[in-house]
């Protein structure tokens, strides 16, 4: 059966999806729109898309669902819109700008009934899938520690930057959701700490560079997070998962960014991954074919924007707590 989708927003991330969404044999009608009419034209004479002059227009044009890539602070308002009119919405994280917000925009979308998909493309990680696997098998035992890791090879522009939230509601969360996603357990509490040694931009707009983070798991696991804008080796993007049984990690590839000083050892032999985009091809396809199916009404969405508001919590929580120098609930910051 062949779907008619929307895609509004054509800058780094939903370029990399116009893509991705031409691609799909079950996508046979793509109407796009950017607030730059000269990229919305060559992004369509690209992909064979239909274009869209504004977004009304776009979600007036008979399509099965859209997928939102706008900037972030446009995401709460163009989720609303789409599903008040029963359209199907995939949204790239985060859903709205703050964790307040966020809960406002899921009662909202909730009283609509529309089915609304949110952009954790690790969960369909095949790597990632293979140790939530082993977790809910039992195969590990109690979990003890989960370590997970996100750095990037060099940080995104500074006007980026300045409207991204920070660090941890920008990169962390993809962390934050996959500690969840992976223990099945909630965060109770959030230690944070970060530093400064790159760009001076980074503290003139309150944020920081580098970042950790433990999180306390409801059912006693501790989530171990660091988060760094300079990595200058790759891409690194893994996860370790421990138990009293076992351990498994996902992202420890031949194209781990680093280099391993065991004159005994190869591993990893590389090239080493150098974005996440080349890090997750396979499973940003994988996630834009699954809201096809939630589209069509085959499957449930597989994130929930209440999944999106849980990891809000934890973000502001490490906003917090980096702010205050000390630990803070999540019962504080909902409150």
């Amino acid at each position: 059966m062949g779907t008619s989708l929307g895609l509004i927003g054509l800058g780094r991330i939903g370029a990399f999806h116009a893509d991705t969404l031409a691609a799909l044999d079950s996508v046979d009608r793509l109407v796009v729109t950017d607030e730059r009419t000269e990229l919305t034209t060559t992004v369509a004479a690209k992909y064979g898309a239909q274009t869209a002059a504004s977004i009304t227009e776009l979600l007036d044009s008979d399509i099965d669902g859209v997928v939102i890539a706008a900037a972030t602070p446009a995401h709460a308002e163009l989720t609303l819109a789409a599903a008040r009119r029963g359209i199907p919405v995939f949204c790239e994280k985060p859903i709205a700008s703050s964790a307040t917000e966020s809960a406002e925009v899921a009662r909202a979308i909730e009283a609509t009934g529309t089915a609304v998909q949110v952009g954790y493309q690790r969960r369909f990680d095949l790597a990632f899938q293979g140790a939530k696997a082993a977790v809910d098998n039992g195969d590990l035992g109690w979990l003890h520690t989960v370590r997970s890791t996100t750095m990037d090879p060099a940080p995104p522009p500074m006007d980026y930057i300045a409207g991204s939230g920070g660090l941890f509601r920008d990169c962390a969360v993809h962390d934050f959701d996959i500690v969840r996603w992976i223990t099945g357990q909630e965060a109770v509490s959030v230690f944070a700490t970060g530093s400064n040694q790159g760009d001076p931009g980074f503290a003139a707009v309150g944020d920081v560079d580098t970042a950790a983070v433990v999180v306390t798991m409801s059912g006693g696991t501790l989530a171990v997070i660091s988060n760094a804008r300079y990595n200058g080796r790759g891409y690194d993007c893994r996860l370790e998962v421990h138990g009293s049984e076992d351990t498994v990690a996902a992202g420890w590839d031949s194209g781990a960014p680093l280099r391993n000083v065991d004159p005994n050892t190869t591993f990893p032999e590389g090239p080493a991954h150098n974005f996440f985009m080349d890090r997750f091809i396979d499973a940003y396809r994988a996630e834009l074919s699954a809201f096809v199916d939630v589209v069509h009404g085959d499957i449930e969405s597989p994130c929930t924007v209440a999944d999106a508001v849980e990891v809000a919590w934890i973000a502001e929580a490490a906003t917090m707590s980096l702010r205050t120098g000390g630990p803070v609930t999540i019962a504080e910051v909902r409150s």
